[in-house]
This record gives structure tokens, C-alpha cells and sequence, in this order.
């Protein structure tokens, strides 16, 4: 089992940043990749990033630009940098990780943008 815990979320004016984290426990050995996806509400979820476990790095296009996305390794964590945020980027942002052929979630952290 593998467990995925959000922190960072909160509220934040529209054009401003903030950054969010999450940390993975259990037997995390083989991990493919850690990263985040998001829910609006009334909305399908919707990839955000992903950090392959070579590094590599996968971004939707309407965040191109504004985020990135880092892992420590060592820690087993991964930090998602939002920049420039948008009134219209409100949801709950969620930890997912792939390991051993099994997707895992996170319970979430909501991130409210001001207008």
C-alpha cells in the first residue's frame, strides 16, 4: 500500500502563487511517476503534472508556463510551484503516484483563486 498526503492548498488572489506538496509513504519501491491532477467542482479531474521516475516531466497545456513540478527522492515527495493563477483554476488539487501497475490518490487540498 501506498499513501499520498497533500499539504499547501489554501486561498491565494488570482495572479499569485502558491505551492503545494505531497508526501508518499508505504511501499513506494518502483514508483513510475508522482504528480497532480485537479477537480473543479461540477468538472471531470484533470491531469496537471506528472514527474517520471527518469525525470522526465508532463504538463496540461493551460499550465504551461505557470507551474512546475519537482521530487525529492530522498524524501519522497513532490512539490507542485503554481504561478499566475487564475480566477478560472480553483479546485481541489490532488497527490497521485504510480506504482507497481497501481494508481494511487491522495484525499485532496483545495485551492481557492480570488478575483
Amino acid at each position: 500500500q501506498v499513501q499520498l498526503v497533500e499539504s499547501g492548498g489554501g486561498l491565494v488572489q488570482a495572479g499569485g502563487s502558491l505551492r503545494l506538496s505531497c508526501a508518499a509513504s508505504g511501499s513506494i519501491f518502483n514508483m513510475n511517476y508522482m504528480g497532480w491532477y485537479r477537480q473543479a467542482p461540477g468538472k471531470q479531474r484533470e491531469l496537471v503534472a506528472l514527474i517520471f521516475s527518469g525525470g522526465n516531466t508532463n504538463f496540461a497545456d493551460s499550465v504551461k508556463g505557470r507551474f512546475t513540478i519537482s521530487r525529492d527522492t530522498a524524501k519522497n515527495t513532490v512539490d507542485l510551484q503554481m504561478s499566475s493563477l487564475k480566477p478560472e483554476e480553483p479546485a481541489v488539487y490532488y497527490c497521485t503516484a504510480w506504482v507497481r501497475a497501481r494508481t494511487y490518490w491522495g484525499k485532496g487540498t483545495l485551492v481557492t483563486v480570488s478575483s
